[in-house]
This record gives C-alpha cells, sequence and structure tokens, in this order.
C-alpha cells in the first residue's frame, strides 16, 4: 500500500470537511464517504504507486490513499473541487459526471496493453452508475479483452435517494452475476447524506 493511514485517518478527514462545510467554510457540494474505511482499504493493499485510479464525485479516500497530502487535498476541497478532484502528479482523477470515467479509464486500460507498459487501472463506481450502459459497455470490454483493470462497485443502495434495486424491480444489481477478478463489489451504509454534510441546504 502507497500510505500508512489507518481507518482512524480517514475518518477525521471527512469529519474535518463535514465541520467546514457545516460552518460555510466551503461554498460548494461535498460528497462524503463513511462506514466504507476498512473496505477501500482492503482494496488500496493492491494498488502501487504507478497504478491509475478514477473515480466519480465522492473520491477524498481515494486520493488520500494514492498519496496526496492531506492538506493539499483539503485545500483543493475549500476552493470547492470536492467532487472533481483530479491530482495527474498522483495518477488520479474524478469526474462528477455519472459513468464520465468508466471509458476513459477502459481507454488507457488498453492504451497500457498495447504500450505494454507497467500499471494497472482502478476505476470506482457507485451502484447505480454501475446499471448504466455505459458501465456495462466498459466493463464487458475490459473482460473480453483482458485490461488490466479492476472496477469497484461501491454499493450504499441508493441513488441519491432512491433504492438503487427498487428503481429497476430487481433483487440484486446487474453485474453480480458476472464471475471476474475486474469486478470487485461493496456495500456500505454512509452516514452523510448524498450531498454536504447534514447542518446546511446545499443547492
Amino acid at each position: 500500500m502507497i500510505t500508512n493511514l489507518t481507518e482512524k485517518d480517514l475518518i477525521a478527514f471527512e469529519d474535518m470537511v463535514a465541520k467546514s462545510f457545516n460552518n460555510a467554510e466551503i461554498k460548494a457540494p461535498v460528497h462524503l464517504y463513511s462506514n466504507n474505511e476498512k473496505a477501500i482499504l482492503d482494496v488500496f493493499q493492491s494498488v502501487k504507486e504507478e497504478d491509475w485510479i478514477f473515480c466519480g464525485w465522492r473520491s477524498h479516500y481515494q486520493c488520500l490513499l494514492k498519496g496526496v497530502p492531506p492538506q493539499e487535498l483539503f485545500e483543493q476541497i475549500k476552493l470547492g473541487k470536492s467532487i472533481s478532484l483530479c491530482f495527474p502528479e498522483y495518477n488520479i482523477f474524478s469526474s462528477a459526471i455519472v459513468g464520465g470515467v468508466l471509458p476513459i479509464a477502459t481507454g488507457l486500460a488498453l492504451s497500457l496493453k498495447k504500450k505494454k507498459q507497467k500499471g494497472k487501472v482502478y476505476c470506482f463506481l457507485g451502484d447505480m452508475t454501475a446499471e448504466t450502459g455505459i458501465a456495462h459497455e466498459s466493463i464487458k470490454y475490459s473482460i473480453n479483452y483482458d485490461l488490466p483493470i479492476r472496477f469497484i462497485v461501491e454499493d450504499n443502495d441508493l441513488s441519491v435517494c432512491t433504492e438503487t434495486r427498487k428503481t429497476w424491480n430487481q433483487d440484486n444489481l446487474t453485474l453480480e452475476s458476472i464471475n471476474s477478478d475486474k469486478l470487485t463489489f461493496y456495500k456500505y451504509k454512509n452516514k452523510y447524506p448524498h450531498a454536504g454534510a447534514g447542518k446546511r441546504v446545499q443547492f
């Protein structure tokens, strides 16, 4: 693993961001994690410095675990970039566009394979994003062409405030039926709302 951060370190960072947001020190939207610390630390056990990380709009933990200094990350969040954090020097990119990073991550994995370069791509997505067409196409292509990529589906059973499985009238995520080392699932229940930290109205 790249850093020696612990579950407590991750929690303390998000609590700091939440406090800053609730004190109106952060003017832009924030998306916070909680109760997934062990699961994401397990994923990062295999991440190396040369590897690439792609995320949706919730990416504070990934940035920290990829080696971005906490103070540098916090400064970017205070500047309003919580949901679009990008640190090219650490090989980490995120986007607030649902599913936006998936084809980019797939394309990078294809490039790494064709050029026989070192490194692997880790692409994080939520359970509702996992039900979109772009997710299915990117993951199918990556599996069929054996690309150096791993998709991590972070399942909190919600798309904003709607239950994902209820939305689609199904008991399981569609991708859960696929048996592949390129797919990892973990479930968690976030103590924070979809956006913000619970004490300020966010538009």
